[in-house]
């Protein structure tokens, strides 16, 4: 019997992929110390440990609303391009420490503007830091621009238009995120469909606080050809079936899913249902710190209470790579290296 230990390094050995993991949702508390520290402001604590409360999520969540509330002290601290980059930059970082060999870094841009940025500089500055991340630490970064619910059509379509400008820069996707229940995303076709006139790929948070309606809004409104969760796409299997037969990918958050009260609990989560019925299943972390949680830590739920073999956990970082928004030359080459790595990790060498 492999000991526990021995079982987590090596998920933590195993080659992965991360295709839905925010940006503010996933910055270390030292870094907003030191961040605190360079622009003389405030903090209810000066240790990691003292402001563990104000960032992650602590036992169980109401709802998602109630797990969104932590990004708004984090957000406080990153309007700068010194910080923004900062913090991609080391998102890469925490990435490569779990051998991720791709991530995309989503994040909303008009939430980082008070200090004098424009959308451009956000995007600007993001993709810079995860451009010297992978540079430094061997793994490949993009970043998903988010248009925010709740959030009018002009900031949103600012975000599309710029995002644009960085298609094949850095950026690979755009998405919709936030308050789900009270914004249903038929809010926000025209804000896609202009998406879709420049190009860009969509991935939207649906069927998380929602139900399947939205997922399908979401696909054949939005145009998504991913969706952020995805969880409860059971509630209909009409638009079950429409996912699976368009072979849709799943932005799975397994620990998170469970915080934000998509599923009720580990007993209802439909990750091995969705994986044996032939939905493309990914596994994200989807807020580092937020959930204290890591992509190794992703998978090892997943082990602990679905039994997933070595095989199906192969096969679901599989799922990730050919998700992937990367173009096709990239795309084929991380698919190749991938694949690859599983073999190796597999057989141990």
């Amino acid at each position: 019997m492999i000991e526990h230990t021995e079982a987590e390094a090596k998920l933590r050995a195993m080659p992965k992929v991360d295709l839905h993991v925010h940006l503010d949702g996933s910055v270390k508390p030292e870094t907003i110390i030191d961040l605190a520290k360079r622009d003389g402001q405030e903090l209810p604590a000066w240790d990691a440990a003292g402001l563990a409360p104000y960032m992650k999520v602590e036992g169980d969540c109401a709802s998602l609303a109630q797990y969104l509330d932590k990004f708004h002290f984090v957000g406080a601290f990153l309007h700068t391009a010194y910080a923004l980059e900062r913090v991609a930059y080391e998102l890469v970082e925490q990435s490569a420490a779990h051998n991720c060999y791709y991530i995309e870094v989503r994040f909303a841009p008009q939430l980082h503007r008070e200090r004098g940025l424009s959308v451009r500089d956000a995007i600007r500055h993001v993709v810079e830091g995860l451009r010297r991340g992978e540079v430094a630490f061997k793994v490949k970064a993009r970043c998903i621009a988010i248009c925010l619910r709740g959030h009018d059509k002009v900031r949103n379509m600012e975000v599309i238009r710029e995002a644009a400008e960085f298609y094949g820069q850095g950026v690979v996707a755009v998405d919709l995120a936030g308050a789900e229940a009270a914004y249903p995303p038929g809010l926000y076709e025209e804000e896609f469909h202009l998406a879709r006139q420049l190009h860009m790929p969509v991935t939207i948070h649906a069927g998380e606080a929602g139900g399947a309606d939205n997922v399908e809004t979401a696909i054949n409104v939005l145009g998504a050809s991913r969706i952020g969760h995805g969880v409860r796409l059971k509630e209909d299997m009409n638009v079950f079936r429409l996912v699976r037969d368009r072979r849709i990918p799943l932005e799975f958050c397994p620990i998170s899913n469970i915080q934000t009260k998509a599923v009720s609990g580990w007993d209802q989560y439909p990750v091995r249902d969705y994986f044996e019925q032939g939905i493309p299943i990914t596994v994200n972390t989807d807020n580092l710190t937020v959930s204290d949680t890591t992509i190794t830590k992703e998978y090892a739920a997943l082990v602990a209470h679905f039994k997933f073999t070595e095989e199906e956990l192969c096969q679901l970082v599989r799922n990730g790579a050919q998700a992937a928004f990367l173009l096709p030359p990239e795309k084929e080459n991380l698919i190749r290296k991938i694949e690859e790595a599983l073999k190796a990790w597999a057989s141990g060498e």
